[in-house]
């Protein structure tokens, strides 16, 4: 792990999460932080570590992960840029990550000071109804996602994971990260995830090369995703 120079506050506007914040509070924030740098395969930090920090991803991927006692890898979220993780453990008494995260090539972050912004955030009760209605937000994402795994066949969940990306970013993207992850993530396995690529490339859905999906007919993905 490289640590770089302070960010700016500039930087933390990157993160929807952090854009409400004043011009001071941003300064306070910056003034606690620290530019990361990690490389591919390396530890942010592992289940079960004391959780003093929480972090914003400016470039590249981490893959947030828990291991069953048997050891196997259950992926939990796939953290893109300008996507903060981990804030939520702040309002805990003795907060210990829940999760291992680890870099997905090249990443670069800013790591803040959990505790101080808990802090912060007592002074602020706009502040707080900001950052509770970013996580309601989330709250409903998760339960989104409990429906597609319950109710959702794997189609649908490998559809509806890539109609969300294009309306993220477009039709045409990098996957960004390994696909066996991506399978981790949507609780598929990896040949059922190739296959279902394969399937919506043949009927003309996508189209796929390496590791960049190119989305042709976006109302046909959005139908196999079942929404």
């Amino acid at each position: 792990m490289h640590q770089g120079e302070k960010p700016i506050p500039e930087d933390l506007r990157r993160g929807p999460l952090l854009q409400p914040l004043t011009d001071a509070q941003l300064t306070r924030c910056a003034g606690r932080a620290l530019r990361l740098r990690l490389d591919d395969g390396e530890d942010l930090f592992r289940q079960g570590d004391p959780a003093l920090r929480f972090y914003l991803l400016l470039r590249g991927h981490m893959k947030l992960y828990r291991l069953s006692p048997e050891g196997n890898e259950k992926v939990i979220e796939i953290v893109t840029p300008g996507s903060t993780f981990a804030e939520a453990l702040m309002f805990l008494r003795r907060p210990h990550y829940p999760v291992s995260a680890t870099a997905v090539g090249t990443v670069d972050l800013v790591s803040l000071d959990a505790m101080d912004f808990h802090a912060m955030l007592s002074g602020s009760v706009e502040t707080c109804l900001l950052l509770l209605g970013d996580m309601s937000r989330r709250l409903r994402g998760l339960i989104g996602e409990i429906d597609d795994l319950s109710l959702h066949s794997a189609t649908c969940r490998v559809a509806g994971y890539l109609a969300r990306r294009a309306q993220q970013e477009g039709n045409a993207f990098d996957l960004g990260v390994p696909k066996q992850v991506i399978a981790s993530r949507l609780s598929v396995q990896p040949e059922t995830l190739s296959r279902t690529l394969r399937s919506l490339g043949e009927a003309g859905v996508i189209r796929v090369e390496g590791g960049r999906v190119e989305v042709l007919d976006r109302p046909a993905l959005e139908a196999a995703s079942g929404d």
